[in-house]
């Protein structure tokens, strides 16, 4: 394990049930009061690609894409819930381990063409990142990547993102 690895499963928390009962909730509150931690997964993110745009997922990928997206020299795209962007919108459905939900991002967030990394905390059953992909791909712009700070391996969400390289700063 490296020591990134290390710094950072060091300061996530689990908490059981919730927001529902049976599911263990990684808490990455620990990791982002802690400025060492923080800025060493944000030089991460910020160094993977050379990109355009930084697209964070609601809300816990906001955190991590948009100080990603300034070290990066890159735009900051928030792709959001339902009904939380204030102009036009494309829209996507999907199913997450808990429910189901949709998201949306500006339909000018992006140029066509433009190189896209896709930031989120956590990668779980892969719905909301496949959602997150084909949004970015129907506002015209290239997705390089997935990067997420935790995947949680035995829910299998990289298997549905085949079509797309997932980085993991983790993976349980």
């Amino acid at each position: 394990m490296t020591e990134l690895s290390n710094l950072i499963l060091d300061r996530i928390r689990d908490v059981p049930d919730y927001p529902k009962p049976g599911v263990l909730f990684k808490d990455i509150t620990p990791l982002l009061a802690d400025p060492v931690a923080f800025a060493a997964v944000t030089d991460e993110l910020a160094g993977m690609y050379e990109v355009d745009k930084i697209v964070g997922i609601e809300a816990r990928g906001f955190i991590l894409a948009a100080p990603a997206a300034l070290r990066a020299g890159a735009g900051f795209v928030p792709v959001r819930k339902k009904g939380k962007l204030p102009s036009e919108t494309l829209e996507e459905s999907y199913d997450l381990e808990y429910g189901s939900a949709v998201i949306e991002v500006h339909r000018d967030a992006f140029v066509p063409g433009e190189r896209v990394l896709i930031v989120d905390d956590v990668l779980a059953t892969g719905g909301t990142a496949r959602a997150a992909v084909e949004l970015v791909r129907r506002a015209g712009a290239d997705v390089v990547a997935l990067a997420v700070l935790m995947e949680l391996a035995f829910l299998k969400g990289r298997e549905r993102l085949t079509d797309v390289e997932v980085r993991s700063l983790v993976v349980v």
